[in-house]
């Protein structure tokens, strides 16, 4: 059997194997086979005329590469996310002569981050830089609760400029269950927390003394005090192509001679009427606004403004023009977040929105 030395095709190799018979140093065969190693070092490589070759990698230097990339896609799924922005910081516009922001403060509505807490509502509004809130007084205990309320306005420095009295179906037992005495506590309520609004829905058709009494009795409470009522348009509850007229004296009430109203973008989406329209009919006794978009579904959306068909925009722009002295508040739905981070994130996109449309180029004379 051949030796593999003999076998190589060198140079070296073939001048090592002349002189046979004659006696050969010791080592001589190792100094061959190494001389005759075609991947390893230059010199003999480059004496053959023919290009050295490429080891390919190995399995073992495939596995180290997929781990190293497997810790790299790992440590980046596990690092922190760079807190969002404030608001406010990003949007702060620099006086100009031809641009005119209006003082209306821009408020979270509470509701809108259901079904987290009323005090996740205050820290998220403080983080991303709203001006303050709107509760809403539901089945959560800290927001029927005018000293805990308190203490999470003054520890985020969150103002409560609007109360929404609880009017939802799911909020018949708050308080009690007759409906003017929750509207008698939530005028408290706002008088002590310093909010100048409350928030109420026009009655269901099934309370029958209340819905009779509710336009007259709505417009004496509000001689009473110095907060405003601001009556907020419903709409008819669909199924599938049947409407059922759900509220009394009605869920448009423009039809009545209230002294505020809040405009819900949403519920006009609902109802499928035009929201301009709705406005104009509402003219100087619109108090309130409640920023929502929609789709025209049957359902009630809530959606983040922009991302739907109501001329969200084009509202507030009209606002800025005309020098509205309400509160703007977003009211939207983010029930289906995934994580905290999205409902925060949507939550600064609302008021990017908001701030960005709230402002127009001509000066209110």
């Amino acid at each position: 059997m051949a030796e593999p030395a003999d076998e190589d095709g060198t140079q070296a190799g073939r001048a090592a194997s002349t002189g046979a018979g004659q006696p050969r140093a010791a080592g001589t065969r190792r100094a061959r086979a190494k001389a005759a190693e075609p991947v390893k070092a230059g010199p003999a490589a480059r004496t053959t005329g023919r290009p050295p070759k490429v080891a390919k990698p190995t399995k073992v230097a495939k596995a180290v590469k997929a781990v190293k990339s497997a810790k790299a896609v790992k440590q980046a799924k596990s690092a922190k996310a760079a807190p969002l922005l404030r608001t406010t910081d990003r949007l702060v516009l620099p006086p100009h002569p031809e641009l005119h922001v209006p003082d209306t403060k821009v408020l979270l509505s509470t509701a809108s981050v259901y079904p987290e807490t009323t005090a996740t509502a205050f820290e998220l509004a403080a983080k991303l830089g709203y001006d303050g809130v709107e509760v809403m007084v539901w089945n959560d205990p800290i927001s029927q609760d005018i000293e805990a309320l308190r203490r999470l306005s003054d520890a985020h420095r969150m103002p409560i400029h609007a109360v929404h009295a609880p009017c939802l179906l799911i909020t018949q037992r708050v308080w009690t269950t007759d409906p003017w005495t929750k509207l008698v506590r939530a005028r408290a309520a706002a008088e002590k927390l310093g909010a100048d609004t409350v928030v109420v829905h026009p009655p269901f058709r099934w309370q029958r003394q209340y819905a009779r009494d509710f336009v007259e009795g709505i417009g004496r409470m509000a001689g009473e005090t110095d907060v405003r009522f601001a009556v907020e348009n419903m709409y008819p509850w669909r199924y599938r192509d049947r409407e059922v007229l759900a509220y009394a004296p009605g869920w448009d009430v423009t039809e009545e001679e209230y002294r505020h109203f809040t405009i819900d973008l949403s519920h006009a989406s609902t109802s499928r009427i035009d929201a301009f329209e709705m406005a104009d009919r509402m003219g100087e006794r619109l108090a309130h606004i409640h920023l929502a978009d929609g789709s025209g579904s049957g359902k009630d959306e809530h959606l983040i403004p922009g991302r739907g068909d109501q001329p969200c925009a084009e509202l507030l722009e009209r606002l800025a023009r005309t020098g509205f002295g309400g509160h703007v508040v977003l009211e939207v739905n983010t029930r289906r977040s995934v994580s905290p981070a999205e409902r925060e994130a949507d939550l600064a996109e609302a008021l990017a929105f908001t701030r960005l449309h709230l402002a127009t180029p001509a000066r209110v004379r």
